[in-house]
């Protein structure tokens, strides 16, 4: 029987997994389910070591003997800082010690409650990774689950690192009524052969098996990614990409999600990107349903805007989703993640793809027909949500200047760039940009910084840049346009709603009666004397019969001596 601490469990059953053989271990009661839990295990053999200091270098021998990661568990307070000169030594020897550490609750660290110190971080210089282990289920148990799995990833890595796993327990600690360890998650991680050639066979299994494949791109700069030699994959595998990804396309999901029972049930929060009021509906026939959910999800660049899709995806508990990444670091968007391939997203997608291109042409697998049906059904979603986003806004909008703004730019000659300002402005560009790559600070998402980058950006580059950016924004970095570097290549769309907009779509918000005043922004600010100080060209619009002239003006291919700003003084609701 294994103890009824749900972490501890969860521990011990990823140890085993990850092919954990020995532990070392010390006596005390806040470790005891640890210990139990330990010796219950058959996998996994125990050495009981009385003293904390000895104990370390015990497990460092049997490390150096047996070239593998060593447990050694200690109970809470200063047994952990005994492990300290071991920990030391096994990192400059490329040893790998599995520092498990019994803990009392947070909330009575430092409250002169007994065997109490900050055990987090505690042993950083000598560990590659440190986790705090929740007391209680978090996101039905995956944020425990990825946290160990993050930990011991590191601790079976090439090089050998110290990983430090802290448990904190809340009493009563000695009840062990647990029949069997839970079948937890092992995320895995590959690094492929220099030539690529060589893909993790799980990944390659996952996808010809699949019967509902999806690959899903984040942000990924058009610098890094240039879609060759990846065309069959991506003709036989449903590909879904915001703006932000390193294509001149959108798909435009956002309505098929929003219009899909199945998603719209699980949302605490509706997505930002449906600001736009004005949508043709898609059709009943082309929304989604379980058939569309994925059982195959490859992951590919950094953030995604969009919040339905992400709760779409993590709908789907059992799909088998792959990371590529570049850092290697365990990223569990969807709380589904399986596998993480390091390395270049665009060598590796075409190496994915010269196999499945292989194995179709060896009849190795059945994948059109397992994905043709699927494949069907959501191009038909695709083109129906496209549609809808291609009817015209008719209300003066943020959504109508975006939408008219991006038509315009595709009857200019000349090369540019776009930048899109997060908060409305990039949740618009996933509705309508096209035509050319999207940049958007998304790495934190926050509001500030978003003017000066572009105006970097223009500094560095030979063509015009356009920054599209709502008033919050702009008022709050409008200390980028006071540069006496300032391209006069950089021209500026300023959506001015008097407010965060965004705000207006938090359910319940508006019941507040600082709703507007003190958590909106609202202001009567224009950016009239601040382009006026700065010598930036200005011109302002009321009104929706203006917006194409206005337009013309901002994008027309007249002398560059000065930069340009636009702004649309929108209706404040």
């Amino acid at each position: 029987m294994y103890s009824n601490k749900e972490n501890v469990n969860t521990l011990t059953a990823l140890l085993v997994a990850h092919g954990i053989r020995h532990a070392v271990v010390c006596p005390g009661s806040r470790n005891a389910p640890i210990v139990h839990n330990l010796n219950e295990c058959p996998h996994i053999t125990c050495h009981p070591v009385n003293d904390e200091r000895s104990a370390g270098f015990f497990a460092l021998g049997i490390a150096q003997a047996t070239d593998e990661p060593v447990v050694v568990c200690v109970t809470s307070g200063t047994a952990l800082l005994n492990l300290a000169p071991a920990v030391a030594e096994a990192h400059y020897q490329h040893q790998s010690l599995v520092v498990v550490s019994a803990d009392r609750p947070a909330e009575w660290i430092d409250q002169l409650d007994g065997q109490t110190l900050r055990q987090p971080g505690a042993l950083a210089p000598w560990v590659a990774k440190t986790v705090n282990l929740p007391t209680s289920p978090v996101l039905g148990g995956t944020y425990c689950n990825r946290l160990v799995n993050e930990a011991l990833i590191e601790a079976t890595a090439d090089h050998h690192p110290c990983v430090h796993i802290n448990v904190p327990l809340s009493e009563p600690l000695f009840q062990f009524t647990v029949e069997e360890l839970p079948r937890e998650r092992v995320i895995r991680r590959y690094t492929p052969a220099a030539d690529y050639d060589c893909l993790p066979q799980a990944l390659v299994d996952d996808l010809l098996s699949a019967e509902r494949p999806l690959i899903v791109f984040g942000q990924l700069s058009p610098r890094r990614f240039h879609y060759e030699g990846i065309d069959y994959l991506f003709s036989h595998v449903i590909v879904l990409h915001e703006a932000l990804a390193p294509f001149t396309s959108i798909s435009h999901f956002e309505l098929s999600v929003e219009s899909s029972e199945l998603s719209v049930e699980s949302l605490e929060l509706r997505d930002f990107s449906s600001v736009p009021q004005h949508s043709t509906k898609v059709s009943q026939h082309s929304t989604l349903n379980t058939q569309q959910i994925p059982d195959f999800i490859l992951y590919v660049g950094d953030a995604i805007v969009s919040k339905q899709l992400k709760q779409f995806l993590r709908q789907a508990t059992d799909a088998r989703t792959w990371r590529i990444s570049l850092t290697g670091d365990v990223e569990d968007t969807f709380l589904n993640l399986r596998g993480i391939v390091v390395g270049d997203a665009e060598r590796t997608l075409q190496s994915l793809s010269s196999k499945l291109q292989k194995s179709q042409r060896l009849h190795l697998s059945n994948f059109k027909q397992q994905t043709s049906s699927y494949r069907s059904q959501w191009l038909q979603l695709l083109t129906a949500a496209k549609a809808a986003d291609e009817v015209p806004v008719e209300s003066f909008s943020s959504a109508a200047v975006v939408q008219t703004f991006e038509r315009q730019l595709q009857t200019v000659g000349y090369a540019y760039e776009v930048h899109y300002a997060n908060s409305t402005p990039i949740r618009l560009a996933n509705r309508y940009a096209q035509g050319h790559p999207v940049w958007c600070n998304r790495g934190t998402n926050g509001i500030d910084g978003s003017l000066s980058t572009a105006a970097g950006f223009a500094a560095a580059t030979e063509g015009i840049v356009f920054c599209v950016i709502g008033d919050l924004s702009f008022f709050y970095d409008q200390n980028a346009l006071w540069n006496q570097h300032l391209s006069p290549r950089l021209r500026i769309l300023l959506l001015n709603n008097a407010h965060g907009a965004i705000f207006d779509q938090l359910p319940g918000l508006a019941a507040s009666p600082a709703a507007t005043t003190l958590v909106a922004g609202a202001h009567s600010a224009t950016a009239e004397g601040i382009c006026r100080q700065n010598g930036v060209d200005y011109r302002q619009l009321t009104a929706i019969d203006q917006l194409s002239d206005a337009l013309q003006w901002l994008t027309a291919a007249t002398d560059d001596s000065r930069p340009l700003l636009l702004e649309v003084l929108l209706p404040a609701r």
